[in-house]
C-alpha cells in the first residue's frame, strides 16, 4: 500500500515548490526535492518572511532526501531541482527528465550543468521520460514529455504515478493546468486516487494564462473527477500564487462535491495552514517593513 504521501514544500507553504515524499511497503520516494521564491512579485523582491520559509523549507527538503531511496526530477526549473545541492542524491537512484530531447534551451542547459554536478554522486541515474520502473509491488510510471503549460515555449515535463496494489498517486509536475489533451490523457489512463497538480495558473490570467486555458483545466479537472477513481485532489503551485483561487475554479468545486471529491491545498492536505507569502508580499512588506534576512538565510534565490 502507499503508506504516506507528505508535501513538504508548496506555495500554499509560503514557497515555490512541489516537493513531496511518498512511501510505499517497499520504498520511499522524494519527487523534485527543490525550492525558491519569485525574484519579482508586484514589483517587490522577496520578504525576509520568504527568504525564512525557504531555509526552513529546504532543511525539511534535505531529512526527508536522506529517508528516500529513490529521487525523481521532473524538469530542470530550479524550483524543481537544485544543482547546488548534489549531495542530497548520494547513493540514491535518480530518475530525470530526459536532459536533450523534448526540452528547451534553457533547461538544456541547466541539465547539462545539473548532471555535470551528480558525476558520480547517484548509485544510479536514469531518464525518465516515458519510462515504468517497479521496486518490489510499487510501480513508478512517467508520462512522455508533455508541455510545461500550454505551448513548448518553457519547456517540458514528466508526470508522475506511483502505484502500489490499487492505491494510485498522481504527480502531475508544472503543466499549469492542465489544458492540453497529452496532459489529461495521462491522468486518465492512470486512473489514480489522489492527484496533485500544479494549476491552473491564475496568477497571470489574461497575461501569460488565457481565460480559454482556464475553461479547458477547469473542464479536464472536471473530467478526472467523474473519469478516474480520484477521492483527493490537490491543486498548488502556481494555483495557490492567486489570492482568488477558489473563484477562479468554482465548477470544479461543483463537481467534486456531487462525486464526494475533497479539493484540497498542499497545506491543508498536510494539516497545516495556508501561508500564501508570495500572493500576500505587499502585504508583509506593508504590515512588518523591510527586514533584512539574517546571514544565515541569505540563500541564492533562482526564477524559474
Amino acid at each position: 500500500m502507499i503508506q504516506n504521501i507528505v508535501p513538504l514544500a508548496y506555495d500554499s507553504f509560503g514557497v515555490r515548490s512541489m516537493a513531496t515524499f511518498v512511501e510505499t511497503d517497499d520504498i520511499r520516494i522524494l519527487i523534485d526535492p527543490a525550492v525558491s521564491l519569485a525574484p519579482l512579485r508586484y514589483g517587490l523582491p522577496p520578504h525576509p518572511m520568504e527568504w525564512r520559509r525557504m531555509d526552513d523549507s529546504w532543511e525539511v527538503i534535505r531529512q526527508y532526501a536522506e529517508l528516500a531511496d529513490v529521487l525523481i526530477v521532473t524538469h530542470y526549473h530550479y524550483d524543481h531541482h537544485d544543482p547546488g545541492e548534489p549531495e542530497v542524491y548520494r547513493n540514491k537512484a535518480v530518475y530525470v527528465k530526459h536532459p536533450t530531447e523534448n526540452i528547451n534551451l534553457s533547461q538544456k542547459e541547466r541539465a547539462a550543468l545539473f548532471l555535470e554536478a551528480l558525476k558520480g554522486v547517484p548509485k544510479s541515474l536514469e531518464y525518465a521520460d516515458g519510462r515504468e520502473a517497479e521496486i518490489g509491488k510499487t510501480r513508478i510510471r512517467f508520462s512522455k514529455a508533455v508541455c510545461h503549460g500550454t505551448n513548448p515555449r518553457l519547456g517540458y515535463v514528466t508526470e508522475v504515478s506511483i502505484s502500489h496494489g490499487e492505491e494510485k498517486l498522481l504527480y502531475t509536475s508544472d503543466v499549469e493546468g492542465p489544458s492540453l489533451d497529452d496532459q489529461i490523457q495521462f491522468i486518465l489512463d492512470e486512473k489514480p486516487d489522489v492527484l496533485i497538480v500544479d494549476g491552473p495558473m491564475t496568477y497571470m490570467l489574461g497575461f501569460r494564462y488565457s481565460y480559454k486555458s482556464l475553461e479547458i483545466s477547469n473542464l479536464n479537472l472536471i473530467r478526472a473527477i467523474k473519469e478516474t477513481n480520484l477521492h483527493t485532489l490537490v491543486l498548488d503551485h502556481h494555483f495557490l500564487r492567486d489570492l482568488n483561487y477558489r473563484k477562479r475554479i468554482a465548477p470544479v468545486y461543483v463537481a467534486a462535491k456531487s462525486k464526494n471529491v475533497k479539493v484540497l491545498t498542499a497545506a491543508e492536505f498536510a494539516g497545516k495552514k495556508i501561508e500564501m507569502l508570495e500572493a500576500l508580499r505587499k502585504e508583509l512588506y506593508q504590515k512588518y517593513g523591510e527586514m533584512m534576512p539574517p546571514e544565515s538565510i541569505k540563500r541564492k534565490y533562482l526564477e524559474e
